[in-house]
């Protein structure tokens, strides 16, 4: 069957939502500056976990202890925002199409420079994360695995209080007009 019913009418297409080179719904991307301090509180956050990381491999008997409480309290901050970024982006979500790309990594819904700052930061506590706990696989070191979640919900929080979103697209009012009716008569 070629996209027709049985009767001969054509079927209706799906509403998706927003298709890509629809940009005269989107609306503009936030400014640079926007959400600034959360920018600047990732980069900061992962400069400390970096920092506690070279101690623990530098001197793993004197740094095991900080490491552990900075994966911990970053665990923890980044576990806080997704879960407000989560809510918040439920109550956006009413009146706006905001994907998880969007959400977390942000995809589409931030400048460019932004999306990038926030996940080169995400990406390195990830590796660090990784490097300084298979060094120390049965020690504090694997504590590190928890960190980078302060990355990602430092970026999630970021995209719901800031993301450019399109508007959501009312299913039940159709974009197209709806396709004939064939009644079945011939003339």
């Amino acid at each position: 069957m070629s996209g027709r019913r049985r009767s001969g009418a054509p079927r209706p297409e799906p509403e998706l939502g927003p298709q890509v080179g629809d940009e005269r719904r989107r609306p503009p991307l936030p400014t640079p500056d926007a959400g600034r301090g959360l920018v600047r509180a990732n980069l900061i956050g992962t400069a400390v976990f970096v920092a506690a990381c070279v101690g623990e491999v530098v001197a793993p008997s004197g740094f095991t202890l900080v490491l552990v409480v900075v994966s911990l309290v970053w665990f923890a901050v980044g576990t806080v925002g997704f879960m407000a970024a989560y809510v918040i982006a439920i109550g956006r979500s009413r009146t706006e199409a905001i994907g998880m790309g969007g959400l977390f990594f942000l995809a589409g819904c931030a400048p460019r420079r932004t999306q990038v700052v926030m996940m080169a930061a995400w990406a390195i506590q990830i590796v660090v994360a990784f490097v300084v706990a298979s060094l120390g696989v049965f020690t504090g070191a694997a504590f590190a695995l928890l960190a980078p979640m302060f990355g990602i919900g430092i970026a999630g929080l970021w995209s719901a209080r800031h993301g450019s979103f399109p508007p959501r697209v009312d299913p039940s009012s159709p974009r197209r007009p709806p396709p004939p009716q064939q009644t079945g008569e011939t003339s």
